[in-house]
């Protein structure tokens, strides 16, 4: 429907205006009724509808409707599928229609940090390409329901401790390359409705009133149409909020903020054409929501719950299979062991936590799909409210594993362990859970551990298993998931989206996390995650990309469209991927990049595209990535922009982050030549690598030095002339006077750097 918003603004008092930016109640906007604009419903929901029917809280106390709970981010992310995550994406915004919602808070881009964050269960990963991919997807999904979405939490939202009044302390270009990366390429390429700004400071002003991120990056530089709202109860102060780019406070203020806006704009401290603009985009996506509103909408619960578990199979990750004990015999007698096979863990605490319409049984999924259901036998084996060990409860274990073929342990994070609102202390299961790994391993060979967490955890045990099947938190239909991969019905292809370390003090974050008082500091820069594990050549655990199949995958043919590039061009890469197994299977090629040399500070590799294909036994198919700027560029403090170093870039095809299969080099040549403005402090060496300079400089130096003492010794020795060269290499030019026994003199000095200078501005 067509309107004229600004003219439905000139209509409306200032009051009404003021009131539009803050919320009607904890879920609702205002609207004006006599102006004809209605209220709408924004909502809880990553990975599932958090639609509460009756008293309304923010961290998932109160029960809200049945809808589809599907595994959340972790594991959304570890299926590296694009259709499947739009898929999820449509049937969120379905369910939304269906419950009359206008916008589904979601998704989290935020980076994993640290391990220990409570909330990485509800974030993709540590990549923030592979993450922006994933929100990107999910986002198309519900937008193209007529849902909106609401992208969080920018920015730098990394952790729980403290989270309402903590700042972020991160340099330009880590903040740029890694954690606003993670939201640059989504908001560019999916258009969220709404973006919803962190509870933190970002560099000591909080993310609700701090104009760099909400007017000047995300609006100007990134072309964000939405409007942004708080988390909630995020806002420190609504004026200099309002004035940032923050249109919405949420939850409703009570007048609090409202009255602070208007005696603002009364007093001249604040202009009302910047409430307008507010209202504008409000409004904009007010009507948007009525527009598409479908009547009568509803969906089917059975094919949404299929649909949750064929997500499940696909972002769960086969971490070992040592001797093919998996997938299990369907004939053999199989003992289930653990609490978690009863009573599973399937989503995260907190405000995604969903009211699922159905939930699987793990045990009961594993009898119906064995030959025989008495095949498959039950031991709790441990208590979830508690990490006391239980003698009877291990004996009763041992017992049903002595009697089976093999065990399958189902091992994990009790909700107590992990949940928003607190960051773990520590990476170690249950002690009664590992204490029973133990144990069953002295009596029973073919242990097969099943995982349900939403993070990594330290695995001592893991010699004990000859199996290890990351589960993660795998949604309402996890069982049936769990025992298509095990008995072999469906073929693991998740891949790892984050790197499980040895143990906790491994991780880069380790020094730094979570910080003193309320301030924490990013020191471990862009080395985050794989970046750091691979460029410290530290062995984790599991590497991030990592994950096995019941088949196997050769790779052959690399080709690169153009060895000779400039940055402005694109580069086409194609490899062939071959099922060399028995067993359809699907496989992620994952390709990285490498800067060979760099002038900067740069990570071993870093992940620039990857696709996601599934082969028939003996079949190939042919892969192509297409690489721009993007792929080779750092971010440049100084030029405020994306620079690519001219220079040779190695094109990476892997099967994980460590297991690189394919290398092919190309050149690449910058369309920004850094200007290089020569001073008395500059290094001589400096000047003789730039190509421009280099010619010109040989000359005067030479001419320089020649009278110069320093220069001119006699002594030629191999040592004295590798001395020499380190030391005119980073010798400041101001030294050429300053050795030179007057033979050279400041005047002398400024001619050079003028003549340098010049040379600078002909190039």
């Amino acid at each position: 429907m067509e309107r004229d918003i600004k003219k439905l603004i000139e209509e409306m008092t200032l009051e009404e205006k003021v009131g539009m930016c803050s919320g009607l109640d904890f879920w609702h906007l205002k609207g004006v009724e006599r102006l004809d604009i209605p209220s709408i419903m924004v909502t809880d929901g990553p990975h599932g509808l958090r639609k509460q029917a009756g008293s309304a809280d923010h961290l998932g106390l109160s029960d809200s409707v049945p809808a589809t709970c599907f595994p959340s981010a972790v594991g959304l992310a570890s299926s590296w599928d694009r259709e499947l995550i739009e898929e999820v994406g449509v049937a969120l915004g379905e369910e939304s229609q269906a419950e009359n919602v206008g916008v589904l808070l979601g998704p989290g881009a935020n980076i994993k940090r640290s391990p220990l964050c409570g909330r990485n269960f509800e974030y993709f990963s540590e990549d923030p390409y592979l993450s922006s991919e994933m929100a990107t997807s999910h986002i198309k999904g519900v937008q193209s329901q007529g849902v909106g979405t609401s992208l969080k939490h920018f920015a730098a939202n990394n952790q729980e401790h403290r989270r309402m009044s903590t700042d972020a302390v991160i340099d330009e270009r880590t903040l740029r390359e890694i954690y606003l990366a993670s939201f640059e390429n989504t908001v560019k390429k999916s258009q969220p409705w709404t973006v919803m700004c962190a509870y933190n400071k970002v560099n000591g002003e909080f993310a609700s009133e701090n104009k760099t991120l909400l007017t000047d990056i995300l609006r100007d530089e990134w072309g964000f149409e939405g409007f942004v709202v708080s988390d909630w109860g995020a806002v420190n102060e609504r004026v200099p909020g309002l004035e940032a780019g923050l249109e919405l406070e949420m939850p409703a203020n009570n007048g609090l903020g409202d009255n602070k806006i208007l005696e603002a704009i009364k007093n001249g401290n604040l202009s009302e054409e910047k409430l307008d603009r507010a209202v504008e985009r409000l409004l904009r996506i007010i009507f948007m929501a009525v527009d598409h509103r479908k009547e009568d909408a509803s969906y089917d619960k059975e094919e949404h719950h299929q649909l949750a578990r064929k997500v499940a199979r696909e972002g769960m990750v086969l971490l070992k299979n040592e001797d093919d004990t998996l997938p299990l015999s369907k004939d053999n007698k199989v003992a289930v062991i653990g609490a978690l096979a009863s009573k599973p863990r399937y989503q995260g605490g907190g405000s995604s936590h969903i009211n699922p319409t159905k939930l699987e049984n793990i045990y009961e999924e594993m009898q119906k799909t064995a030959s025989k259901q008495s095949n498959v036998t039950y031991a709790q084996g441990y208590h979830l409210d508690s990490d006391k060990l239980d003698e009877q409860l291990i004996e009763e274990a041992k017992d049903a594993a002595k009697g089976s073929d093999a065990a399958v342990l189902f091992i994990g994070l009790p909700d107590r362990y992990e949940s928003e609102g607190y960051d773990r202390t520590h990476l170690h299961i249950p002690e009664n859970q590992r204490h029973l790994i133990e144990e069953v391993a002295k009596v029973q060979p073919n242990i097969t551990v099943v995982l349900s967490n939403g993070a990594p955890i330290e695995m001592p045990w893991l010699n004990q298993a000859k199996a290890v099947l990351e589960g993660y938190l795998g949604g309402q239909a996890l069982g049936g998931a769990i025992a298509d991969l095990l008995y072999g019905d469906a073929n693991p292809s998740g891949k790892l989206a984050e790197t499980f370390p040895v143990k906790l003090s491994d991780n880069p974050s380790y020094l730094n996390f979570p910080g003193e008082g309320d301030k924490v500091e990013y020191k471990e820069g862009i080395f985050v995650g794989y970046r750091y594990y691979d460029t410290k050549e530290i062995e984790p655990l599991f590497p991030f990309g990592y994950g096995l199949s019941y088949t196997s995958f050769e790779y052959s043919n690399l080709t690169v469209s153009n060895k000779e590039m400039k940055d402005t061009d694109t580069v086409t890469v194609t490899v062939k991927v071959k099922n060399t197994g028995h067993m359809a299977g699907k496989e992620t090629i994952q390709l990285y990049v490498r800067d060979q040399e760099s002038t900067m500070i740069r990570p071993e590799k870093e992940l620039k595209g990857f696709e996601k294909v599934a082969l028939q036994p003996g079949e190939e198919k042919t892969v192509t990535f297409t690489l721009d700027q993007g792929a080779f560029a750092y971010y440049n403090v100084d030029l405020k922009d994306w620079h690519v170093e001219t220079g040779e870039f190695d094109i990476l095809i892997g099967k994980s982050s460590k297991e690189i299969v394919l290398k092919d080099t190309i050149n690449v040549t910058s369309s920004i030549e850094l200007v290089q403005q020569v001073h008395r402090n500059t290094n001589i060496g400096d000047i003789l690598s730039n190509p421009t300079l280099a010619p010109l400089a040989k000359e005067l130096l030479k001419e320089a030095n020649k009278d110069n003492p320093l220069f001119n010794m006699s002594d030629d020795s191999e040592g004295m002339s590798d001395m020499m060269e380190a030391m005119m290499k980073y010798l400041p030019l101001r030294a050429l006077a300053n050795f030179s026994g007057g033979s050279f003199t400041e005047e002398m000095l400024t001619d050079m750097i003028n003549q340098l200078n010049e040379e600078v501005k002909v190039s």
